[in-house]
């Protein structure tokens, strides 16, 4: 008898086995909550103890904290006539919530949980979804659904407001690449994903095309450490992972038609978690490579 065979043999009389590699199962989604929001579930964002932030728990204005084995507790509810969409996390943990009724950007410190307004610009159709550069500086998309147009707004880190850009379709997904030298935006209704040149003081030139779609619309979308793209489709129900110049690599099926964001985060930034609106519900799948924004929050 070989003497592997034996050494397996003897483990498995004395009651183990020898370690054994195990392939990971990659791209395949499971639920991770159930119940508890509402069909505006959005957000989602980590933060570095792996807690996933979402919106409309409950209620719109109502934001959950979920732990990542899909508990779920009330972490803090917007002033009234306040409502939350996408969000973002700093290094130390603040949050930053687009108020897509009152125009805001919210700022809420983690340890006190005191709500503030960091943003705020009346010409802002609804601040819909966040992007944040590694230096601090935010980015929000800002459509306008009734006349399928949309804007992009540059937030410094002293909370000033700027419009970059006022003549898009109706954006939405928002990112910046891990590099910093790139913003994408796409545009639900228009089926597009665009991309700037972005200078050293954030100011936004060069548009050009990344991608465009025949069908279904898109939402929310992250960059992984590699610059590849996660772009929710809404109405397909899938997340479609894009290369740096726009090549499809991966689709996953979400469990649902209307995934509405995506974050990255557990142990090792390679779980990608994702809102879906009719299960109201998060869904998770592994990947391949951290996400940018994980890694960014590292120690």
């Amino acid at each position: 008898m070989p003497s592997f065979t034996r050494a397996l043999f003897a483990s498995l009389l004395a009651g183990s086995v020898l370690p054994l590699a195990v392939a990971e199962t990659l791209f395949v989604a499971t639920p991770l909550t159930q119940g508890d929001f509402t069909g505006g579930i959005e957000g989602p964002a980590c933060d570095q103890d792996g807690n996933i932030y979402c919106v409309s728990f409950r209620e719109a204005r109502s934001i959950a904290r979920v732990t990542p084995s899909g508990k779920a507790e009330l972490f803090v509810a917007l002033p009234e006539k306040s409502a939350g969409n996408g969000i973002r996390i700093l290094r130390d943990g603040t949050l930053l919530i687009a108020d897509y009724t009152g125009h805001n950007v919210l700022r809420v410190n983690p340890t006190t949980r005191e709500i503030s307004v960091f943003a705020h610009n009346s010409a802002m159709n609804q601040p819909n979804d966040l992007a944040l550069a590694a230096d601090g500086t935010l980015y929000a998309s800002d459509p306008n659904w009734k006349n399928s147009t949309g804007q992009i707004w540059r937030i410094d880190r002293s909370g000033q407001t700027h419009r970059e850009v006022a003549d898009l379709g109706t954006t939405n997904g928002i990112e910046v690449s891990p590099d910093g030298r790139t913003l994408y935006v796409n545009e639900s209704v228009q089926r597009n994903i665009w991309k700037f040149d972005r200078a050293a003081d954030g100011t936004l030139s060069n548009k050009r095309l990344l991608k465009s779609f025949p069908d279904h619309g898109f939402d929310g979308m992250r960059c992984d450490v590699d610059g590849n793209l996660y772009v929710t489709r809404h109405g397909k129900g899938t997340v479609v992972k894009l290369s740096p110049t726009g090549e499809v690599l991966q689709e996953v099926d979400v469990l649902g038609p209307h995934p509405t964001n995506v974050c990255f985060g557990g142990p090792d930034g390679r779980t990608a978690y994702v809102t879906e609106a009719q299960a109201k519900r998060l869904v998770q799948f592994r990947v391949d490579r951290p996400g940018w924004e994980w890694q960014r929050l590292q120690p």
